[in-house]
C-alpha cells in the first residue's frame, strides 16, 4: 500500500492513494485553514466507521442476508491533551433489509469488531475504547 500527502497552502493538503483516490484535508480557520476539507482525525474517524460497515454488508451478504441499507454513525471522543487522540469510538449501525436476522447483524457487528477490522482493532490495542450497537430499520 501506497499514497501521497501533497501540501497545496497554509495547512491544506490533497491526499492521493496508491489506487489513485484522491480526497482534500484542510484545517479551521482558526489554526490557518479555510475549512475546505476533511481534517484527519475526521478522516480516521471515517476509517473506522467505513471499514466496520464494510465486514458488516460482506458477512451479511454472505449469510444470506437481504440487506438493503447500512449506515453507520460514528461518535469519536477525543482526549483534552496534546496529542488530542482518541479515548473512545462509538459506532451505531442502522441496518434495513427483507427478513434481517438480528442474530446475524449482532454476529456480523462482533466479527467485524473482533476479528476483521483492521482500522477498529489497531485503535483498541492502542488503548481506544471501541463499541457498537445496532438497529434494524424498516
Amino acid at each position: 500500500m501506497n499514497a501521497r500527502v501533497k501540501w497545496v497552502e497554509n495547512v491544506m493538503f490533497v491526499a492521493e492513494s496508491g489506487t489513485g483516490h484522491g480526497i482534500v484535508l484542510d484545517g479551521a480557520p482558526e489554526s490557518g485553514g479555510k475549512n475546505l476539507g476533511m481534517r484527519p482525525m475526521e478522516l480516521m474517524a471515517l476509517s473506522v466507521g467505513s471499514c466496520s460497515s464494510y465486514d458488516v454488508v460482506t458477512i451479511l451478504k454472505k449469510a444470506r442476508q437481504e440487506i438493503t441499507s447500512c449506515e453507520a454513525e460514528v461518535d469519536a471522543k477525543r482526549v483534552d491533551a496534546t496529542p488530542a487522540v482518541f479515548e473512545s469510538i462509538h459506532l451505531h449501525f442502522k441496518v434495513a433489509g427483507n427478513n434481517l436476522s438480528e442474530k446475524q447483524v449482532e454476529r456480523a457487528i462482533e466479527l467485524s469488531a473482533d476479528k476483521y477490522c483492521s482500522a477498529s482493532i489497531m485503535l483498541k490495542s492502542a488503548g481506544v475504547k471501541v463499541t457498537h450497537d445496532f438497529e434494524i430499520v424498516d
